[in-house]
């Protein structure tokens, strides 16, 4: 997240007035982390009472690629995973526009992100991740990762100028391995669906008022996509289960993750044979795009691009150790 596009107190209130039924803007405040969209923390009153909501310009993303993930957060929503309900407005709409952008509005999750996350951390995620994964079988629409691998290799050669030599031939040493990767037998007939692909730590919230922390939710699904629920997995594993100085796996979290996982959703022989090329996959996919912000940014108020060296290392370090997965393998096990 973060701000490209201002909007005022009184610009939001006339445009909620207009189109919505939850009452009048009190406080508006930019949300400085992410990269992607303008959001910001939206503050209502109405008949007395406080709501709370997150209200997001699309900067990239299209009106007509919008109800993809929008639907997919509504549907996700009732079916009782934890991710933020989009407010529709008073036409049944999903999606509006706002200061020249597309606009619309979620319910704000209670918690907080944890940077420093425990292992029963991972476990909730884990859980919660194989749930998501499932609940979205029967979801209608269909939009592929658009910041899949058709992405990278459009994205390398504008990124390679900026490298040095070394990093030059990983990068493109390792695209070229995900190309025939992705061509196999094998990676075709990996389970897939509804994706967030990109559940990094910070779009992860959790709640303790229970007296312990408990899930408060998923969010800031608008890299979301069917992709394999694999890679969505790896993409995980690879922010919450790593030592963030050398990008090496830590066992006690990554165990904690993956045995939660499966034991919502057990893995196909398929998917345990190709682990390691997937979280190679998803270190790939985030180093392009860290390069891609960094030497070719936006201009943005609150923006501050993330340091692409990071997936660097991650990277180097999942193709000199390779990382099993459990061999237990049951077809779409449920519990």
């Amino acid at each position: 997240m973060a701000v490209f596009t201002s909007v005022t107190l009184d610009e939001v209130n006339a445009w909620l007035q207009k189109n919505y039924q939850v009452g009048v803007a009190s406080e508006l405040k930019g949300i400085s982390s992410g990269i992607e969209n303008s959001n910001f923390f939206l503050t209502t009153q109405s008949s007395g009472a406080q709501h709370e909501f997150v209200l997001t310009l699309f900067e990239r993303l299209s009106k007509e690629q919008l109800p993809y993930y929008l639907e997919l957060m509504e549907h996700l929503s009732k079916k009782g995973i934890k991710v933020p309900a989009p407010i529709r407005n008073n036409a049944h709409q999903i999606v509006g526009d706002l200061n020249g952008k597309p606009a619309t509005i979620v319910s704000k999750l209670s918690g907080k992100s944890f940077l420093n996350p425990s292992v029963r951390h991972c476990e909730l995620v884990g859980e919660a991740l194989a749930k998501m994964h499932l609940a979205g079988k029967d979801f209608q629409l269909s939009q592929a990762n658009l910041r899949s691998i058709d992405w990278w290799k459009s994205t390398v050669p504008l990124v390679i100028p900026h490298l040095n030599p070394a990093q030059d031939q990983l990068i493109q040493s390792e695209l070229a391995a995900q190309i025939n990767f992705f061509h196999s037998a094998e990676y075709q007939s990996l389970p897939s669906g509804p994706s967030h692909c990109d559940l990094f730590r910070d779009n992860v919230l959790f709640d303790n008022t229970s007296g312990q922390d408990e899930l408060g939710g998923f969010f800031d699904f608008y890299f979301a996509g069917n992709d394999k629920w694999l890679f969505d997995l790896a993409v995980t594993i690879n922010d919450w289960c790593i030592e963030l100085a050398t990008g090496q796996i830590d066992p006690a979290r990554y165990a904690g993750m993956i045995e939660k996982y499966q034991a919502v959703r057990s893995f196909e022989p398929a998917e345990i044979n190709s682990w390691n090329m997937m979280l190679r996959a998803a270190a790939l996919r985030f180093w392009v795009s860290r390069l891609w912000d960094y030497h070719l940014p936006r201009e943005a108020k609150m923006l501050t691009p993330h340091d692409p060296t990071h997936f660097e290392r991650i990277l180097i370090s999942r193709r000199e150790v390779s990382s099993n997965l459990p061999k237990n393998s049951v077809k779409y096990a449920t519990k």
